[in-house]
């Protein structure tokens, strides 16, 4: 059988090096980047808020034309998929004095 050696810590204290200093990080998003996910947030709010609408004057009668109207059929979710647009634009857009 074969024998194996352990390696025995050295008693001499080797000097070590000094830890390195904390690297400031820069900031992950832009003030450009903040302007336009707030843009976003608002066009999403502002979407939902239009397709909610408001309560029928009368719950028991049925207003076609309250519930299927441009507002909540068209204009609401129009404007929820922009606000997406907006947010992922801001996400992905670099700033001008980082790519110099």
């Amino acid at each position: 059988m074969a024998t194996t050696k352990k390696a025995t810590p050295s008693t001499a204290t080797a000097p070590r090096a000094a830890a390195p200093a904390p690297r400031q990080q820069a900031p992950l998003f832009g003030k450009e980047n903040y302007r336009f996910m707030l843009i976003g947030i608002v066009l999403i709010a502002l979407g939902l808020i239009l397709m909610g609408g408001g309560k029928s004057k009368d719950p028991n009668v049925f207003n076609k034309d309250e519930i299927y109207s441009f507002t909540r059929i068209t204009l609401a979710p129009i404007l929820i998929l922009g606000g997406f647009v907006v947010e992922i634009f801001a996400i992905f857009r670099k700033d001008k004095k980082e790519s110099q």
